[in-house]
């Protein structure tokens, strides 16, 4: 359980792997508008998942992770998803990986869960945890969007928008609304 009160919107993807560039092009966009609440950090976090873990040892009341999600749909899709809680307890791992084996932790790599386990791992908590997701119609090497991915960037961040608006609201039995 944690104390804190913060609340992230972290953008994850690799802007140089097309659609997978999903979460920071919402972020980025979350950021420039000025339309979030009070409090809320808003962090293109691309593929440094370690970094989001690291973040999130300070506590997090609440953290929206905006991503490009497989999940079978229409490209351009958009869901959000709650995730169960990741395991307590640090993953198995071999020690011998830490002398010559390879590295323990792909800190490019990590998929939203590897990120929630390692925080558990390492003694942090998260408290609710979304998943904003958007079915990717492309994901090879090249920059940019594809068309139906690049017109749910800005559903996707009224979404998050309204996430929050909502969880300020339970939060403080406050009326939602902009920096309230």
């Amino acid at each position: 359980m944690t104390t804190s009160s913060r609340v992230l919107v972290a953008g994850i993807g690799n802007v140089f792997l097309g659609d997978d560039g999903f979460g920071p092009e919402v972020a980025r966009r979350l950021a420039a508008d000025g339309q979030l609440p009070d409090g809320v950090e808003v962090a293109d976090i691309g593929i440094r998942g370690v970094h989001l873990a690291y973040e999130l040892l300070d506590g997090c009341a609440l953290l929206i992770m905006v991503d490009a999600t497989p999940r079978g749909g229409e490209p351009g899709s958009v869901y959000v998803i709650e995730p169960g809680e990741a395991k307590a307890g640090p993953a198995h791992v071999d020690p011998s990986a830490a002398f010559g084996g390879g590295p323990l932790i792909d800190a490019h790599g990590m998929e939203p869960e590897s990120v929630l386990a390692l925080v558990a791992a390492l003694g942090g908590s998260v408290g609710r945890v979304l998943v904003v997701g958007c079915e990717p119609a492309e994901v090879t090497e090249r920059m940019g969007l594809s068309e139906p991915v690049s017109r749910a960037v800005e559903p996707a961040a009224q979404l998050v928008r309204e996430l929050l608006d909502e969880a300020v609201q339970q939060q403080t039995g406050a009326t939602p609304g902009k920096g309230s």
